[in-house]
């Protein structure tokens, strides 16, 4: 036979102490963006192909190499395609505007694995869509700096651009595929390939030719319209209202074709060259892109496993066991009682493992247990283990006990 099968390359489980520490972010993450206005969606975890190739953009790397797809149909990549497709399928548009959205859930990618970048990976995100306002871009960004300092990420920093609107985008591009053809031998065989199709992408290059090309090439921010340049100023000015530190960087690309206005970024330096933990931006033309009216929007996303990568709370604590039954005999009794303890609203832990007795006692000490129940043939003892006290009881007083003691 072959060797033991493991979970594909790219993937991991979550495994209890894991999990405990995602359930504490989903905490936070309700708690932070619900008190907002932001309720939560959930999306299929895949969709029509058309929708990505259509949303997020024929030229990114997305799509053009990293999807799961299969007959129609692709396994999603990132969340905001898919709740702009709900927002239209299920008449959002009819809600108050902006509509607050945010979700948790898996996505996935066919990329080369590496530390923070996996195959499939957990984000959490945001969207607001319906209003055009500097208020709303300020607002999103707030809310993704509060929930990574309640997760106590390390290092982290925020860059904020702006990508205009898409006729100053146009103008902008035709600027810059001039410049970087007049230094093409410089760049990386990837940029060149992508000068037609996309060549903002240069700006994300590692490629140390293509570095120091865009070093010296025309800014967007340069570039940008009056209304555009007032956005991005009340934007920047809201933001220094609420004490957000930030850097304006002109060089801010993001990965995905549907922005425009404000882009941003948290990067942490506790992650390496993967620095990036979360970051979004202005979607205005997305939805009409998808056969929608026009509809502004705004919205980011978060990677759980760089979250957990840079946070330095500590891990929660599990929760203690308010009940350990053990027993040397009536087993049916025993059994009964965990059920009538987790009915009445206790957590109780039943001895399934075939112990002995001192091995069920090391075990209930292991779980933090806050009283244990002896099942022995001719007596019933209960413990307080916090007290150390033990008594003999009437099974039928257990729960009365747990909840006023031994008085």
């Amino acid at each position: 036979m072959s060797g033991r099968i493991q979970a594909p390359r790219g993937t991991y489980d979550v495994l209890p102490e894991e999990a405990a520490a995602r359930a504490d972010l989903e905490v936070h993450a309700r708690r932070i963006l619900e008190r907002a206005g932001y309720r939560r969606i959930e999306t299929p975890v895949f969709e029509a192909t058309e929708l990505f190739a259509r949303g997020v953009g024929e030229s990114t790397d997305v799509v053009q190499k990293e999807m799961f797809s299969f007959d129609e149909f692709t396994l999603r990549p990132e969340g905001t395609a898919p709740v702009c497709r709900a927002y239209m399928e299920h008449g959002m548009h009819k809600w108050p505007a902006p509509v607050k959205l945010w979700y948790l859930g898996s996505y996935f990618r066919r990329e080369r694995p590496q530390k923070g970048r996996l195959r499939q990976f957990w984000q959490v995100g945001a969207e607001a869509i319906g209003s055009d306002e500097p208020a709303v871009d300020a607002e999103v960004i707030l809310l993704l700096a509060e929930l990574l300092e309640a997760l106590g990420c390390r290092g982290i920093r925020l860059r904020i651009g702006s990508l205009g609107t898409p006729g100053t985008r146009a103008e902008y591009r035709s600027a810059l595929q001039a410049y970087l053809r007049e230094h093409e031998s410089q760049l990386s065989a990837e940029v060149v390939a992508r000068l037609e199709l996309n060549p903002l992408r240069a700006f994300d290059s590692d490629h140390p030719g293509t570095r120091a090309v865009v070093a010296g090439a025309p800014r967007l921010l340069d570039a940008l319209n009056d209304d555009d340049r007032e956005h991005f100023e009340t934007v920047k000015a809201l933001l220094d209202a609420a004490g957000q530190p930030y850097e304006v960087d002109s060089s801010l690309v993001r990965g995905l074709d549907y922005y425009t206005r404000t882009v941003f970024e948290f990067s942490s330096d506790a992650l390496g060259a993967q620095s990036g933990v979360g970051g979004g931006g202005r979607y205005d033309g997305l939805i009409e892109q998808l056969g929608g009216p026009a509809t502004p929007g705004i919205g980011w996303a978060a990677g759980v496993e760089r979250i957990r990568l840079t946070a330095s709370a500590p891990e929660p604590a599990p929760p203690p066991v308010a009940l350990y039954v053990a027993y040397e005999n009536r087993l049916a009794e025993a059994f009964q009682l965990a059920a009538d303890a987790r009915r009445a609203g206790h957590s109780a832990w039943l001895e399934l493992g075939g112990r002995s007795l001192k091995g069920q006692l090391r075990q209930a000490d292991r779980a933090n247990a806050q009283w244990v129940v002896i099942f022995r043939e001719a007596e019933t003892l209960l413990k307080d283990m916090e007290t150390g006290e033990q008594r003999t009881v009437e099974p039928d007083t257990i729960l009365h006990h747990m909840t006023k003691g031994f008085a």
